[in-house]
């Protein structure tokens, strides 16, 4: 095993699945000469030219089409979004074109396509480029939706997406690049759709994914001092979910809390509340809770900022609401 950086991570995965397939190529802003706006692609210009690293103008539904059309004719390209709230710009060839027209041409045309990049919160970055869209992307049949926390989870997640042939929105944190996990020697791919358990626990169940685990394994760190064992259930992909490693940890504990940074209506926290009352009704003791963000545009002002996002106080709370504790 080795250590690196999350951003490492990432670029290992790309490289060697650019190394193997000489079809696949990265696009995105400054993902060239600049080596990534975060520095994930770094080095890779110099490795694989300009023919297959390439800078594009601010121009997200230009370049996000021009991608999808290279994928209907045989390529795989790999588009970095230098934060997914630029992809709104490109949400109509995302939804429209990418992930429908296996549908529309009967299969006789898939589309191969990673859209990677930071989502959410990063910081004093105010409204317009702090919102989560997990759950915007997770709602269109045709996508799949991959959202690690783990530099281990994001290599193998990410060469499975890269792999995949239908399109792929692969979601990071700008906060999460710099952040060190270890990672196998050699060549590991993780199947999309199987969530993972992070901590084993008896009393009550946390479901969580991105860089909101952070504040899920914080939180059950915290509750252990009170002697309440939480176990901790990282999604990594949100389309399709692994409701099955969700249900058997609820018949297990009997209590579910899910944490996440989406705004609360239509969240992905709301299917799986309803999916484990619709199918673990009679396992649970109290019903589901849910943290999320406040239901409002994120401020800019820190002490905001922390009342509105998720944290460790009120996901505590939640976990003993459902213990009858609080």
């Amino acid at each position: 095993m080795k250590t690196v950086e999350f951003r490492e991570a990432l670029r290992e995965a790309m490289s060697e699945e650019m190394r193997r397939d000489e079809k696949i190529y990265l696009m995105g802003e400054e993902v060239a000469e600049y080596n990534g706006a975060y520095k994930v692609s770094k080095g890779m210009l110099a490795e694989f030219g300009a023919k297959r690293v390439i800078d594009t103008p601010i121009a997200e539904l230009g370049f996000a089409g021009i991608a999808i059309g290279s994928a209907m004719n045989g390529l795989r390209p790999i588009v970095e979004f230098m934060t997914f709230n630029f992809s709104l710009v490109a949400i109509d060839q995302i939804i429209n074109s990418a992930a429908k027209m296996m549908s529309m041409s009967g299969g006789q045309y898939t589309v191969p396509i990673v859209f990677r990049g930071p989502t959410a919160s990063a910081g004093m970055l105010s409204s317009q480029h702090s919102q989560a869209f997990e759950n915007w992307y997770a709602n269109c049949p045709g996508l799949k939706v991959v959202v690690p926390y783990t530099p281990y989870d994001a290599k193998g997640l990410l060469k499975a997406a890269i792999r995949d042939d239908d399109p792929v929105i692969f979601m990071e944190s700008e906060q999460m690049y710099g952040d060190k996990g270890e990672i196998p020697e050699g060549e590991y791919v993780i199947p999309i759709g199987v969530a993972d358990i992070k901590k084993e626990g008896t009393d009550v169940t946390i479901v969580s994914f991105g860089k909101i685990m952070k504040v899920a394994l914080a939180a059950a760190k915290e509750l252990e001092k009170e002697n309440i064992s939480v176990e901790v259930i990282d999604l990594r992909t949100v389309r399709p979910i692994d409701f099955a490693t969700i249900i058997n940890s609820v018949k297990k504990t009997n209590r579910l809390v899910v944490v996440e940074e989406a705004w609360p209506l239509a969240s992905i926290s709301s299917e799986i509340a309803f999916n484990v009352q619709k199918n673990a009704f009679d396992y649970l003791d109290a019903p589901v809770k849910r943290v999320t963000s406040m239901d409002v545009p994120l401020p800019y002002a820190p002490t905001l900022i922390e009342a509105s996002l998720p944290n460790v106080a009120r996901t505590i709370k939640a976990v003993k609401e459902v213990m009858y504790r609080d």
